[in-house]
């Protein structure tokens, strides 16, 4: 730290010096940009400006005192995080002097959350962890009811996201109804008595909708909707869920667990909730529409009644009747045609059976010279001579009679 060694400048020769403006300028940015390198200063944004260039203004204060910030393109680029107003930050950089006007300010090139970059680090690791058991899949992800008679609403019965979430409701849609599930949105205890909410509500089955959330803060505030419990029971709600807390720039886990997500709790209620004039319009429409096609078919029914006389009966029976008749009377005649086909075949095979079996018989063989023999003695058929002997008597039956004749030679 600079003190004042002396009350006044003096030149060699013992005389009060006396500097221009530029020179005094000169000589504070000399002595502070050499001095205050590299140093972290931890304070509250306010007059948050980012530039159409990427370059980020902004001013750092704390109870006291504010000082000038900058942080330009390249090194806001790597941010992490959307700064904002009201956000405790630690910056840190180097103080520059801009002489012409004899102001200075710090150029800031690294910026994290104060107290809170441990913070961030742990929620990225258990958002990593609970996206990869599935937690946060789409596919797993319900349709919210187009008309939910009942919403629940975990969230404090004090807060101002309960009343905007009962205005909305009120003015969207009065029949709705609202079930307020209380419940601490800040501190320690807070996790504990969300998650008691969100099973209470699931285990009664006490509304159609569950909105989860908060109104804005703090990173801090809103960590307990990024606990390992709140998600788990966000992630389990068989009752669809939606997700609202903080405001459009701030998130939470149960962001990503939840069924939908909303940027605020008033945006929760206004997708929840379907305004009651648009159904009104949309139920008209299809008043209409019934009406119009319930009109059609009966005018269309009245064409065809009239049609319907006893001359215009007939005719439609004849013309129904004739094909019909006519298809009988082609199959009659094709089976006809057909058992005819197939008794003139049978008789045909019966015939060559025949003749075959009157050349096989006896007597046809018989006609044509053949006779049969027989040894008397054995009464067997003589097949070969060489079974006779001399002398032995023989029966030989030809077409007609019998002759009886004694073998007096064998060939």
């Amino acid at each position: 730290m600079y003190t004042s060694m002396q009350p006044a400048f003096v030149n060699a020769n013992g005389e009060e010096q006396v500097f221009s403006v530029s020179q005094i300028n000169s000589l504070i940015s000399e002595i502070l940009q050499q001095t205050f390198l590299n140093i972290t200063i931890e304070g509250e944004i306010s007059n948050y400006k980012p530039s159409a260039a990427g370059h980020i203004y902004f001013t750092l204060k704390d109870e006291t005192s504010a000082i000038s910030a900058v942080m330009f393109r390249g090194a806001a680029y790597k941010l992490g995080f959307r700064p904002k107003d009201g956000d405790k930050v630690r910056c840190t950089g180097s103080i520059s002097v801009y002489s012409p006007r004899g102001t200075y300010q710090i150029i800031v090139n690294k910026m994290e959350m104060a107290g809170s970059g441990n913070i961030l680090q742990l929620l990225e690791e258990r958002k990593k962890k609970l996206a990869a058991e599935g937690l946060f899949d789409e596919a797993r992800k319900k349709p919210l009811p187009f008309f939910p008679r009942t919403i629940g609403v975990v969230t404090s019965p004090t807060g101002a996201a309960i009343r905007d979430i009962l205005q909305i409701t009120k003015r969207r849609n009065p029949a709705v109804n609202v079930i307020i599930l209380p419940a601490i949105v800040q501190g320690a205890e807070a996790a504990q008595t969300i998650v008691k909410m969100i099973e209470i509500a699931n285990f009664y089955q006490l509304c159609d909708l569950l909105i989860v959330g908060r109104g804005g803060g703090s990173l801090e505030d809103l960590l307990p909707f990024s606990e390992e419990s709140v998600v788990r029971a966000v992630a389990a709600s068989r009752i669809p869920t939606i997700s609202a807390v903080g405001h459009e720039i701030d998130w939470a886990l149960c962001d990503y667990a939840a069924d939908k997500r909303a940027a605020t709790p008033s945006a929760a209620a206004e997708l929840a909730v379907p305004l009651m004039a648009d159904l009104q319009m949309q139920l008209g429409a299809y008043k209409d529409n019934f009406y119009k096609t319930i009109k059609q078919k009966v005018e269309h029914t009245k064409l065809m009644l009239k049609s319907f006389n006893p001359d215009s009966l007939e005719i439609r029976f004849r013309t129904i009747q004739q094909p019909l008749l006519n298809r009988f009377a082609n199959a009659k005649t094709a089976l006809s045609q057909n058992l005819n086909d197939k008794i003139r075949n049978l008789r045909n095979q019966i015939q060559q059976h025949k003749t075959v079996l009157e050349n096989a018989s006896p007597e046809t063989i018989f006609a044509r010279g053949y006779s049969m023999v027989v040894d008397k003695a054995t009464g067997k058929v003589v097949r070969d001579a060489k079974t006779l002997s001399l002398n032995s008597e023989i029966e030989i039956t030809p077409a007609s009679g019998k002759i009886t004749a004694a073998v007096t030679k064998i060939n």
